[in-house]
Formats: C-alpha cells, sequence, structure tokens
C-alpha cells in the first residue's frame, strides 16, 4: 500500500483519482510564481505549493487541488490562494461532482502574510458560494505537516473530512501554542501529546471528521468515493443544529485537560489503549460513542 503521508501532493493526485485523468490548470510550465517571494530573495516554486485541476472519481468529473507541503510546509501564499480560489470558482460553473481538497498546510505564508490572509478569507468565501450552488467539498487530511491556521478553519467550513491517524487538524498548530502560552500548556516536542490533542482519532472522536482511514492512499480514495453524494446543507436548521453540538461538547467537556479525559467522559473502556489501535480496530471499538 502507497503511505498517503510519504506521498507528494502529484502523487496523492495521481493516486486517489482515477488513472491517467488528472488534468492540472496553471502546470510548473507556465511558472506563475509568488512575485513577494522573489522581492525578498526567498526561493520560490512554479506552482507556489498547490496543484489545481480535473479529473475523474469512481468515473464521476471532480475539480481537485493539493497542498504541497514540502514547499514552505503548505503555506498559503498570494499565487497559493489565488488558484485555489479560482479553481473552487470554477466548480460553480462546470459544476462537478464534487471538490476534492488535499489539504496540508501550517496556515498563511508569513513572508506575504497580508497577501496570504486576504488569500485564506476568499477561500472561504469561495467555499460557502461553491456549497451554496450544491457542489460539495471533500476534504483529505493525512500529510506530513496536518492542516492548520486559516486552513484548518476553510477545512471545517467543507461538506466532509477524512483523516487519518497522522493528519491533523487545529486553528493553532503545537509549535505556535507553545511559543504563545508556554511549554506548560502545551508541549510541542511531546508527539503523543500532540497526536492526541489534533491527531485524526481525536478529530474523528469529536465528530470533526467524517471518516478515519488507515494510512494509504487507497482508504483515502475509498473514503472520497464514498463521500461523492454528499448534499451541501447551510440551512439554518443545520446551522442551528450545529451550535448546539457544540454547545453540548463544551459543557460535556469543558472542564477536561487533555484527550483521555474526554475519551473517558465518552465511555471507551481502556482509553490509553486508543492510539495503538490500527484505523479499523479503533472505529471499530468507538462506535456509538463519538461526541
Amino acid at each position: 500500500m502507497t503511505s498517503y503521508y510519504e506521498s507528494s501532493a502529484r502523487e496523492r493526485l495521481a493516486n486517489v483519482l482515477d488513472p491517467g485523468s488528472f488534468h492540472e490548470f496553471l502546470p510548473p510550465t507556465e511558472r506563475v510564481i509568488s512575485t513577494h517571494l522573489v522581492q525578498l530573495e526567498t526561493p520560490a516554486a512554479f506552482d507556489d505549493g498547490i496543484i489545481v485541476g480535473r479529473g475523474t472519481l469512481d468515473g464521476r468529473p471532480v475539480l481537485a487541488a493539493a497542498q504541497e507541503g514540502g514547499f514552505m510546509g503548505g503555506a498559503v501564499g498570494e499565487v497559493h490562494g489565488a488558484k485555489l480560489v479560482g479553481l473552487l470558482e470554477r466548480a460553480r460553473d462546470e459544476k462537478p461532482a464534487a471538490v476534492l481538497l488535499l489539504v496540508e498546510s501550517g496556515g498563511v505564508r508569513l513572508h506575504e502574510a497580508n497577501a496570504g490572509l486576504i488569500g485564506v478569507s476568499e477561500i472561504m468565501r469561495a467555499v460557502l458560494a461553491l456549497r451554496s450552488a450544491g457542489v460539495p467539498v471533500l476534504v483529505l487530511d493525512g500529510g506530513q505537516f496536518g492542516c492548520f491556521g486559516g486552513m484548518g478553519i476553510v477545512a471545517r467550513l467543507c461538506d466532509a473530512i477524512v483523516m487519518s491517524e497522522e493528519g491533523r487538524l487545529g486553528l493553532s498548530g503545537p509549535e505556535v501554542i507553545e511559543t504563545t502560552c508556554g511549554v506548560e500548556e502545551f508541549d510541542s516536542r511531546d508527539r503523543a501529546l500532540v497526536w492526541r490533542t489534533v491527531g485524526g482519532k481525536h478529530r474523528y472522536l469529536l465528530g470533526e471528521a467524517n471518516a478515519l482511514v488507515a494510512d494509504n492512499v487507497a482508504a483515502f480514495r475509498k473514503a472520497a468515493i464514498s463521500l461523492l453524494d454528499t448534499k451541501p446543507d447551510l440551512s439554518l436548521e443545520a446551522l442551528t443544529e450545529e451550535h448546539e453540538k457544540l454547545g453540548a461538547r463544551l459543557e460535556k467537556f469543558g472542564a477536561c485537560r487533555d484527550a483521555l479525559d474526554i475519551w473517558s467522559a465518552l465511555g471507551i473502556e481502556a482509553p490509553e489503549g486508543l492510539p495503538l489501535l490500527e484505523a479499523d480496530a479503533f472505529v471499530a471499538k468507538v462506535a456509538g460513542r463519538r461526541a
């Protein structure tokens, strides 16, 4: 099995989508790069760390984007953001079965922070507009850099999220929390703490990830196919229900200091053993116990 975690953005797209079906928009040969990085004499990439295009998934047309964590941690800059916004806006016209976002990003690129922040806000607007048009937006999260910052917010604005245990999802990354609040609040070097706090298993238990899969591309592909018929729901009723769930979650888990406390509160026996379970065994063990 091919590891999703260890694959590049291009490899993920090639293996998640139907073989040979992907057609890239603005490929590296177009040399669309960030002028900000050039001015700062910082190495640039001819795709600016994101690949966008169209293909098919299980024979159905999709548009897809994959962030390359190997370039600046997949951080969003002006060109990076514009390519993703353009893809989402194109989807409103083409009406594909879905848009796939293969996320891997630490958030906004500090080298061009203002442009990156504007880019993220435009991505958010475009995601909501696309969902309002009836096209589902599906997120795949299993890369080495996780999904944090503005892209963490973007992911939670989408219709469904597929994660592996190795994937991570949050607003602020572990290093940012430690820098801001101190190591006593969060030790970013404690990998077990990091993964049980922002990793795929915990996000699945909290109901923030719709599916938890093993770290292989085939598993992500299968999960994405199963979600193609997701129907976007931006109704007031859906929003009210989501707020009620969040309120109940805060009331139940607000005093918990660690993910282990939350897992115990969910009624899971021997929660300390959850990190040792493979994805399928984990999903079976926690069935009916999710928040």
